[in-house]
Parts: structure tokens; C-alpha cells; sequence
């Protein structure tokens, strides 16, 4: 099965290479269309992914990645619309010039070829890395978790309907949407005819993947993203940041899960900040000094673990840690950060500096909220994913991390002496 659905994905490939971009930008309006158009049917079926989900006991933050409403499948198709309006990066000239052989030498972008997206509770990630690679000449075999079985069927449905529609092959965009496990397993061999996986989902899923994969795995989208508030930020304006990077939206992976603050302002920021996020039922996580603080100003603690500080909450719940000065932060990030997207709220620019220069991230804040690590934010369009790795894409990957580039060498009967 998966072995065809390679060959297809690689047929579909070299016809989508081809194409110029007023004909791909004319299939992904088709797909944009035909979003809208289905929205009863997409909406139907996501509810049957959300029935069984409750049925399963899933947690209330995987339960808000699966949900697609009216108002979100509207977003998702006017991202495909976005990524219409974003420039073709397929063609185009990196550098180059004219060597002393005479030879005329580019650097040109191409497509990848193959894109294999694995990714767990998000039905939104179908689409958003359907346009991408369509805009871009790459074919897709997309494998969503169980849970998103019935989204991603008929949202793969109406894709390859609008392809077929735009004279394009339908198989530009295939899913597997058997559950079974093993054929994840399979995906990961088929290096004859897929050229890069892309991992979205849990540090589990990636570990998977970069362990079992005969194929370049794209590592990244795992935040235990943090926040260093020191002693000269301004304490208003700090908790206002620290309320949106918190609770816009918490499972997401650019969401804040651990709090620093500097010692020396601990028991007055504190109260305030508890203050500011009274109403929206965060749960806090400390230790020793910071869970003292926590509970004389009335907040709902409990003791911090190690193990929680290595991990996404995905959820409501807040890491504090009261940590000396700039050090102690950027060597706290150091220890428990996973290279995502770090922020230092703060009035002085040396410290800033100080934190750009010395915190390895894909993403660094200065007095600015975490949760602006997207690919819409960034103006890349709808991301297919964000990366934490540090060779060929980091951060939120847009249209030119799904592109690779040829050299092209033009001569007059040129020969090397």
C-alpha cells in the first residue's frame, strides 16, 4: 500500500515542478473554495473525531487541537488564500555569477519532491502543509494521529476533488488513515521515493522518528518555552505579556510553560501577577521561595517536579522559578529549554543583548510574547511546522525551508583547464 502511495507521490512530484505558479495559486483557490463549500461536511465529520475523543478520556488540550468550528475552518481557508498571495520561491535565483572559466554559475530554488507529515490532534496541519507544499511543487503523504481519522479523510477529499477540478493529479496529496502503527514504521523507510519527513506533535513522536527514520527527519515543534521577567521591566506591562504568552491559546507548542523571575523584585511582581491571571484558572507549579510567595498571595500551587520543568503543560499550568539575575535564567533555558522560543522582558539593552547573544533558540524575545513563533505571524503564510534543529530550516518553516536549490551552470562549450 504505502509502497504505491510512494510511487504516486513521486509521478505527482515531477508534474508539480513543472507547473507555474498562476497554476498552482489557481488549485490552491480551488482548495480554498472547496473548504468553504464543504464546511457542513468537514464539521460533521470533525464531530465524529470529537465524540470519540471524549469517549477515550483525551485531555481537554488535545480535545481543543482536534476541534475545527465554522470560525476555524474559515482561518484555515484563508490561510490557503494567504499562501496565493505569498511570493513563488520555486525559480528563484539564491546568487551567482560569471567565473573566470567563463562559466556562468546559479544558485536556483527547486522543489524537495516528497514531504511525509506525521502529526497527532491537529486537523488544521492537513491543510496548512497541503498549500505549502502545493505552492511549492512538492507532492505529500500526510499521517495524522487516530484521533484526527475522520477530519483528515474528508479534508483530503475535498483537497484531491479540487486538484482533479484544477486539472492537477490528485495524488499530489495522499494520507494514510489507518490507524495501524505500523505502517508510521513503513513511512519512515520509503526513502525510494519520500525525500524529507516532518514530525508535528509530542517529544515522543519525534524521538520516534529520528531513531527509526532512513529518511532526513525535520526535528522541532516540542516548546517548554520560557519568560525571564528582570528586576527593570515594567511589572504592568510584564504581566499583560506573561497573560497572552499563558492563556491566548496553551496548547500550543509557542506557549509559555515556565516563568522566570529575578529575585530581587520575586515578592512584588508575584502578587501581581496572580492578580492579572485571577480570572483565566491558572494553576501554579513551584518550589521553595517562588511556592512560599505563590501561597501567601493566594494562588492554587503545588510542588514542582523536575520532570515538569522538562515538559509541555499544553494546558493552564504555570512553572515559577525565582532564579539570581540574567545567568541563572539563560542557564536555566540552557538546562531545561528545547531551542524553541525564549523571552527576556526587561528596560535595559545591554541584558538584552546579553540574552540574544547567549540563549540558543529558534525563536528569541526581547519584551514580546512567545506566542508570535508562527509562520502567519512571522508573514510566512500557513507553517508546515517549526523547527528546533539548526541545519537546513529553523523556526516556523514557510515556503522557502520547502525548498532545496540546484546549481546551474550555463557555458559556450565550456571545458575545464
Amino acid at each position: 500500500m504505502l509502497e504505491q502511495m510512494g510511487k504516486q507521490a513521486k509521478e505527482a512530484a515531477f508534474i508539480l515542478a513543472q507547473l507555474s505558479t498562476a497554476e498552482k495559486n489557481q488549485a490552491l483557490t480551488m482548495i480554498a473554495e472547496q473548504l468553504e463549500q464543504q464546511a457542513d461536511r468537514i464539521l460533521a465529520e470533525n464531530a465524529k473525531d470529537i465524540e470519540q475523543a471524549k469517549q477515550n478520556g483525551l485531555s481537554e488540550a488535545l480535545i481543543d487541537r482536534l476541534l475545527l468550528t465554522p470560525e476555524r475552518l474559515q482561518g484555515i481557508a484563508n490561510d490557503v488564500r494567504h499562501v496565493i498571495s505569498l511570493a513563488d520561491p520555486v525559480g528563484k535565483i539564491i546568487d551567482g555569477g560569471t567565473l573566470d572559466s567563463g562559466l556562468k554559475i546559479e544558485r536556483v530554488h527547486t522543489p524537495i519532491g516528497v514531504i511525509g507529515t506525521i502529526y497527532e490532534a491537529r486537523p488544521n496541519v492537513t491543510i496548512d502543509v497541503a498549500s505549502l507544499c502545493l505552492k511549492t511543487g512538492n507532492a505529500v503523504i500526510l499521517r495524522g494521529g487516530k484521533e484526527t481519522q475522520f477530519s483528515n479523510h474528508i479534508l483530503v477529499e475535498v483537497v484531491q476533488n479540487a486538484l482533479e477540478q484544477a486539472g492537477l493529479p490528485k495524488f499530489a496529496v495522499q494520507a494514510i488513515t489507518d490507524p495501524n502503527r505500523d505502517l508510521v514504521m513503513q513511512l519512515l523507510k520509503l526513502d525510494r521515493y519520500v525525500d524529507m519527513i516532518i514530525p508535528r506533535g509530542g517529544a515522543g513522536l519525534h524521538e520516534l522518528c529520528k531513531q527509526h527514520s532512513t529518511i532526513p527527519v525535520i526535528v522541532g515543534g516540542v516548546g517548554v518555552c520560557h519568560t525571564f521577567v528582570e528586576e527593570s521591566a515594567d511589572q504592568n506591562q510584564a504581566v499583560l505579556v506573561i497573560d497572552n504568552a499563558k492563556t491566548q491559546r496553551p496548547s500550543t507548542c509557542n506557549t509559555l510553560e515556565t516563568l522566570l523571575v529575578q529575585e530581587s523584585i520575586a515578592a512584588e511582581f508575584l502578587p501581581k501577577l496572580i492578580a492579572q491571571l485571577a480570572a483565566k484558572n491558572v494553576k501554579y507549579h513551584a518550589k521553595s521561595t517562588a511556592l512560599e510567595l505563590l501561597k501567601q498571595a493566594g494562588a492554587e500551587v503545588s510542588e514542582v517536579t523536575e520532570q515538569q520543568l522538562r515538559e509541555e503543560w499544553g494546558s493552564l499550568d504555570l512553572n515559577v522559578v525565582i532564579v539570581k539575575d540574567i545567568q541563572a535564567a539563560i542557564s536555566h533555558i540552557q538546562e531545561y529549554g528545547t531551542q524553541h522560543s525564549e523571552s527576556i522582558l526587561t528596560a535595559s539593552q545591554s541584558l538584552a543583548r546579553q540574552f540574544i547573544n547567549q540563549v540558543d533558540a529558534a525563536a528569541v524575545y526581547v519584551n514580546a510574547s512567545t506566542r508570535f513563533t508562527d509562520g502567519g505571524q512571522f508573514g510566512l503564510g500557513a507553517e508546515v511546522a517549526v523547527s528546533t534543529q539548526k541545519l537546513h530550516a529553523r523556526g516556523p518553516m514557510g515556503l522557502e525551508a520547502l525548498t532545496t536549490y540546484k546549481w546551474v551552470c550555463e557555458g559556450n562549450y565550456t571545458t575545464r583547464k
